[in-house]
C-alpha cells in the first residue's frame, strides 16, 4: 500500500507560479514511476507530467510543455510539479499517483492504467 499526500495548491493570478508537493510512503519510491494528472470540472482526467524512479527521464503533456517540470527527491520521498506562466485553463484538481510496477525505475509512465496508487488531490484556481 503506498500513501501520496498532495500539498502546494492554491488561487493564483494568470502568469503566476505554484509549486506542487507530493509526498509518499514507502521504503522502495526510487522504483516507482510518478506522475501528476488533473481533472477539471466535467472533464476527463488527464496527464500532465511524468518521471520515471531514477528521475532521469520525463514526459509533459502538451499544454503544459515549457511551462511545466516535474522533479523529484527520492531520499524525500517526494515528487514536485513546478508550475509557471499559469493559465486560466490550469484551473483543476491535480493528483499525484504512482506506477509501482517492476518497470517504475526505468520507464515513464504515460497512459492512467499505468498507475496504482493515487493522493486525493490539491486545487489549483488561476484567475485571469
Amino acid at each position: 500500500q503506498v500513501q501520496l499526500v498532495e500539498s502546494g495548491g492554491g488561487l493564483v493570478q494568470a502568469g503566476d507560479s505554484l509549486r506542487l508537493s507530493c509526498a509518499a510512503s514507502g521504503r522502495a519510491f526510487s522504483s516507482y514511476g510518478m506522475g501528476w494528472f488533473r481533472q477539471a470540472p466535467g472533464k476527463e482526467r488527464e496527464i500532465v507530467a511524468a518521471i520515471n524512479g531514477n528521475g532521469d527521464s520525463t514526459y509533459y503533456s502538451d499544454s503544459v510543455k515549457g511551462r511545466f517540470t516535474i522533479s523529484r527527491d527520492n531520499a524525500k520521498n517526494t515528487v514536485y510539479l513546478q508550475m509557471n506562466s499559469l493559465k486560466p485553463e490550469d484551473t483543476a484538481v491535480y493528483y499525484c499517483a504512482a506506477d509501482t510496477s517492476f518497470g517504475g525505475s526505468w520507464y515513464v509512465p504515460r497512459f492512467r492504467h499505468n498507475y496504482d496508487y493515487w493522493g486525493v488531490g490539491t486545487q489549483v484556481t488561476v484567475s485571469s
